[in-house]
């Protein structure tokens, strides 16, 4: 494990990680459907006043801005061809803002490719697996402290991302998944199941993030905690489900909310970090972190 990492986890029952990014950043002016990846290149202060915020509050774990950074993805954008430059720049913004803060961890934030691989779609295992690789070279390059593979709900894709990470860096890997079709993945994927695909890939870090609910969220983590009470598990679930209000969208959990179930999710599943997705706002890990104070 990496030296850092290791080190934080030594010291602390559980570590504070950063809220959702994109939904920030919509606020900050990104028009919905634009890529966040590309705003490293084009709004740097914009990026870094995002990893600030949630340092300022308490996270000690902070994601780059690269959810999208496959060159699958960034296709979509027109910018598969900035792949590097785009992948590095988003670990500079964060290195340099964690580097404001004492004990502040950089994990290069890689998401799914948004395409079904095949059999149920068309694309190819090994284009998933190179694609995985390329943007994981660039964040490893640019110096963070671990990879997370966030937000998926195919144990295949999964798999593509551990072998194309684990190509071209040691660097160590958390992968989360999202159940949130009546506890499973939209994959039909059981906890059970992932955490055990997870270990068997040599994943340093499991668990979950996004979803529907804290409940069904902390429900996941806690049948991972069961079926394996090793693993070092994290959780980083959305603050609810959104409705619009105003033509805008409003996530229904509330700070005080989140923070009463970080505990749960730390007393109950053991989690060793926890942060939030989609909706949570720094005001949301403010109150995460400290409620989870109390407990270190």
């Amino acid at each position: 494990m990496n030296t850092s990492l290791d080190a934080q986890l030594s010291q602390k029952r559980v570590l504070i990680a950063d809220g959702a990014a994109g939904t920030m950043l919509q606020q900050m002016g990104l028009p919905p459907g634009n890529a966040p990846d590309a705003w490293n290149l084009t709004h740097p202060d914009e990026v870094k006043s995002l990893h600030r915020q949630y340092c300022e509050v308490g996270a000690e774990v902070i994601y780059t801005n690269t959810f999208g950074g496959t060159r699958i993805r960034l296709r979509r954008a027109g910018l598969d061809d900035e792949v590097r430059r785009i992948n590095l720049a988003g670990v500079q913004l964060a290195r340099s803002v964690a580097e404001e803060f004492a004990n502040r961890l950089v994990f290069g934030d890689i998401g799914p490719t948004g395409e079904l691989l095949a059999p149920v779609g068309t694309l190819p295992y090994e284009v998933a697996m190179n694609a995985f690789a390329e943007q994981a070279a660039a964040l490893a390059e640019g110096g963070v402290d671990a990879l997370i593979i966030e937000t998926l709900s195919d144990l295949e894709e999964a798999r593509a991302a551990v072998e194309g990470v684990r190509s071209v860096t040691d660097l160590p890997v958390a992968v989360t998944l999202s159940f949130d079709s009546k506890g499973r993945t939209m994959f039909g994927v059981t906890p059970e199941q992932a955490i055990k695909a997870l270990l068997a890939l040599g994943v340093t870090i499991a668990g979950a993030n996004c979803g529907r609910t804290l409940s069904e969220t902390l429900e996941a983590v806690l049948k991972m905690r069961a079926v394996a009470p090793e693993a070092l598990l994290m959780a980083k679930p959305n603050a609810g489900l959104p409705h619009t209000k105003n033509s805008a969208l409003v996530y229904e959990v509330t700070p005080e909310t989140m923070a009463d179930t970080a505990v749960r999710f730390v007393t109950e599943a053991g989690v060793r970090i926890f942060g939030g997705c989609c909706g949570s706002t720094p005001e949301h890990i403010r109150a995460i972190a400290t409620a989870l104070a109390r407990l270190c």
